[in-house]
Protein backbone atom coordinates (compact mmCIF):
# COMPACT_ATOMS: atom_id res chain seq x y z
CA UNK A 1 0.00 0.00 0.00
CA UNK A 2 1.22 3.59 -1.05
CA UNK A 3 2.12 5.94 1.78
CA UNK A 4 1.66 9.34 1.90
CA UNK A 5 4.09 12.34 1.18
CA UNK A 6 5.19 14.73 4.32
CA UNK A 7 3.37 17.68 3.67
CA UNK A 8 6.56 19.84 2.86
CA UNK A 9 7.77 17.11 0.61
CA UNK A 10 4.60 17.22 -1.47
CA UNK A 11 4.71 20.98 -1.99
CA UNK A 12 8.29 20.40 -2.75
CA UNK A 13 7.70 17.55 -5.51
CA UNK A 14 4.69 19.27 -6.68
CA UNK A 15 6.73 22.77 -7.23
CA UNK A 16 9.67 20.83 -8.90
CA UNK A 17 6.47 19.38 -11.29
CA UNK A 18 5.36 22.46 -12.39
CA UNK A 19 8.95 22.47 -14.19
CA UNK A 20 7.37 19.53 -16.49
CA UNK A 21 5.95 20.86 -19.59
CA UNK A 22 2.99 19.48 -22.00
CA UNK A 23 5.03 18.89 -25.13
CA UNK A 24 1.66 19.83 -27.15
CA UNK A 25 0.30 22.66 -24.66
CA UNK A 26 3.55 24.42 -23.15
CA UNK A 27 1.93 24.44 -19.87
CA UNK A 28 2.94 22.33 -16.80
CA UNK A 29 1.16 19.57 -15.85
CA UNK A 30 0.34 20.20 -12.31
CA UNK A 31 -1.96 22.72 -13.71
CA UNK A 32 -3.02 20.89 -16.51
CA UNK A 33 -4.25 18.95 -13.87
CA UNK A 34 -2.70 15.64 -15.01
CA UNK A 35 -1.46 14.53 -11.70
CA UNK A 36 -3.58 12.56 -9.72
CA UNK A 37 -1.96 11.66 -6.43
CA UNK A 38 1.99 11.74 -5.59
CA UNK A 39 3.22 9.11 -3.01
CA UNK A 40 5.89 6.36 -1.91
CA UNK A 41 5.35 3.64 -3.59
CA UNK A 42 4.72 0.03 -1.70
CA UNK A 43 8.30 -0.68 -0.07
CA UNK A 44 8.76 3.15 0.78
CA UNK A 45 12.06 3.70 -1.91
CA UNK A 46 10.62 5.68 -4.65
CA UNK A 47 8.07 8.40 -5.31
CA UNK A 48 4.60 7.03 -6.84
CA UNK A 49 3.34 9.60 -9.08
CA UNK A 50 0.12 8.89 -10.64
CA UNK A 51 -0.63 10.89 -13.60
CA UNK A 52 -2.56 10.66 -16.98
CA UNK A 53 -2.49 12.64 -20.32
CA UNK A 54 -4.79 14.55 -22.21
CA UNK A 55 -5.03 12.07 -24.48
CA UNK A 56 -4.47 8.30 -23.78
CA UNK A 57 -2.64 8.42 -27.76
CA UNK A 58 0.10 10.52 -26.70
CA UNK A 59 3.24 9.35 -27.95
CA UNK A 60 5.42 11.73 -25.73
CA UNK A 61 5.29 9.49 -22.47
CA UNK A 62 9.17 9.17 -22.86
CA UNK A 63 9.46 13.33 -23.04
CA UNK A 64 7.39 13.53 -20.00
CA UNK A 65 9.18 11.01 -18.03
CA UNK A 66 12.83 12.48 -19.17
CA UNK A 67 11.27 15.93 -18.08
CA UNK A 68 10.30 14.72 -14.80
CA UNK A 69 13.48 12.99 -13.52
CA UNK A 70 15.38 16.20 -14.63
CA UNK A 71 12.67 18.30 -12.06
CA UNK A 72 13.05 15.55 -9.73
CA UNK A 73 17.28 15.60 -9.71
CA UNK A 74 18.02 16.17 -5.54
CA UNK A 75 14.55 16.15 -4.05
CA UNK A 76 13.74 12.31 -4.40
CA UNK A 77 16.30 9.41 -4.70
CA UNK A 78 13.86 7.64 -7.54
CA UNK A 79 10.27 7.49 -8.69
CA UNK A 80 7.85 5.58 -10.98
CA UNK A 81 4.94 7.06 -13.14
CA UNK A 82 1.86 5.54 -12.99
CA UNK A 83 -0.19 6.01 -15.66
CA UNK A 84 -3.54 6.26 -15.04
CA UNK A 85 -6.50 6.69 -17.27
CA UNK A 86 -9.95 6.16 -15.18
CA UNK A 87 -10.41 8.91 -14.56
CA UNK A 88 -10.15 10.26 -17.92
CA UNK A 89 -8.73 13.73 -18.08
CA UNK A 90 -11.17 16.37 -18.51
CA UNK A 91 -10.74 20.24 -18.93
CA UNK A 92 -12.55 20.73 -15.63
CA UNK A 93 -9.10 19.11 -13.79
CA UNK A 94 -7.27 22.37 -15.10
CA UNK A 95 -6.09 24.96 -11.93
CA UNK A 96 -7.02 28.61 -12.02
CA UNK A 97 -3.22 29.49 -13.14
CA UNK A 98 -3.27 26.84 -15.91
CA UNK A 99 -6.88 28.61 -17.04
CA UNK A 100 -4.96 31.86 -17.12
CA UNK A 101 -1.80 30.13 -19.18
CA UNK A 102 -4.25 28.41 -21.71
CA UNK A 103 -6.09 32.28 -22.19
CA UNK A 104 -2.67 33.62 -22.46
CA UNK A 105 -2.17 31.37 -25.91
CA UNK A 106 -5.80 31.67 -27.20
CA UNK A 107 -7.83 28.46 -26.02
CA UNK A 108 -11.48 29.87 -24.57
CA UNK A 109 -11.66 28.88 -21.21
Amino acid sequence: MATALAPALFDQVEEALKDVMDPELGINIVDLGLIYDLSWDEDNNALLISMTLTSAGCPLTDVLEEQTAQSLDGIVDAFRINWVWMPPWGPEKITDDGRDMMRALGFSM
